[in-house]
């Protein structure tokens, strides 16, 4: 027989393809098989996304920078894991469209919910997933200086907040889960913490991998935060110029409701 992955001679007892390292599939895809594969890939304790998931609270500058220096096998790759990220994301953009209704995007109390938050929340759901990576390269930008003791390029930086935003949403997946299901009405508000508690992290981060200690590092810090809260800001202004120049808004959605 051959490995229907390399085409590799094998023989009839082997388990695995010596070659390329394939599992030798003999059996039709079942429910069953398919479920065990599933637990196998993901929930096995012995498997590389557990360990990659434990470890990036425990010691991230282990998992990231192994990558960074050629470890390859022992933890998830960024590409893979934010993968998942972005398939766990999908369901808290269905459980949103589900729940816009009873968000409650007033967060003020001004008493004036405008056409254009809603509008505005529609064009996060359809673009989630691009809005999202989006943020790898923007963070990327604002740590430059924050790893100037390890020489790491954009590249690399790109890798560090892979890692860490991937991370942060599947660790915050389930609290968006629960927060969608039995009170919507405040998710507006959980994301707002949800996003203070990524730059946390995202610190956290910096701080395990960066080499600067004590007034060093905490200057960096403070640039980092800057950059950062410069860029998202040119992001938040940029998307509804984009919405306005596709046609998504016009300038009266900004506009409150007129009152009864």
């Amino acid at each position: 027989m051959t490995c229907k992955n390399c085409d590799a001679r094998l023989r009839t007892d082997f388990l695995y393809c010596p070659a390329c390292g394939a599992k030798v599939i003999r059996n039709r895809i079942t429910i069953k098989n398919l479920w065990v594969d599933f637990l196998e890939r993901y929930f096995n304790l012995d498997n590389t996304f557990i360990r990659t998931f434990v470890h990036l609270f425990t010691k991230p500058e282990v998992v990231i920078e192994g990558y960074l220096q050629g470890l390859r096998r022992k933890y998830l790759n960024p590409i893979s894991y934010i993968g998942i990220a972005l398939t766990l994301s999908g369901i808290i953009v269905f459980l949103m469209a589900k729940s816009i209704d009873f968000m409650e995007f007033d967060i003020l109390e001004t008493g004036a919910q405008t056409v254009y938050q809603e509008k505005l929340m529609g064009f996060i759901l359809d673009y989630q997933a691009l809005i999202f990576l989006v943020y790898i390269p923007i963070m990327a930008i604002s740590g430059w200086l924050c790893f100037d003791k390890k020489k790491y390029n954009f590249a690399e930086r790109m890798i560090i907040f892979m890692y860490a935003l991937a991370h942060f949403s599947l660790f915050s997946f389930i609290p968006s889960v629960l927060v969608l299901l039995f009170i919507p009405e405040h998710y507006i508000t959980f994301s707002l913490i949800a996003s203070l508690a990524m730059i946390v992290y995202a610190t956290f981060i910096v701080v395990r991998i960066s080499g600067s200690k004590g007034i060093p590092l905490i200057s960096r810090l403070l640039l980092f935060y800057i950059i950062l809260g410069a860029l998202y800001l040119f992001t938040s202004i940029l998307i509804p110029v984009i919405m306005l120049l596709t046609g998504e808004i016009r300038l009266e959605d900004f506009l409150p409701p007129p009152q009864n």
